[in-house]
């Protein structure tokens, strides 16, 4: 089993992805609000810093936060659930759109199969 943790910087893609997830046979996921490491910096040391000024400015702020999602999946659908991701985000290579990653899980209860 593995954890896929993705990072949604396109917040306004989580309910198509949740619906191609479904689609796909992928039931479970949890959803966090998060938020990148540059707009806490751009937020904090705005003034301090010039260059974090212009940041903040370049900054969607009607949309600070992104979406982390984590499921724990078999090794099988891991490539399922990656498919969907790039089939409904993009490519996630692009500045901007995300990430995604998996974990390995030595152990799990309470995990459908």
């Amino acid at each position: 089993m593995e954890i896929l943790v993705i990072v949604l910087n396109k917040t306004e893609k989580l309910e198509d992805l949740m619906m191609e997830f479904n689609n796909c046979g992928i039931r479970g996921a949890t959803i966090i609000d998060s938020m990148g490491m540059i707009k806490v910096l751009a937020d904090e040391h705005a003034d301090d810093i010039p260059l974090f000024g212009s940041l903040k400015m370049m900054l969607n702020e009607n949309r600070p936060f992104n979406k982390t999602i984590f499921t724990v999946l078999c090794e099988e659908k891991v490539s399922i659930a990656m498919d969907c991701v790039r089939r409904v985000i993009g490519d996630l290579s692009k500045d901007g759109v995300g990430i995604m990653f998996t974990i390995p899980v030595s152990k799990a209860e309470g995990i459908l199969k």
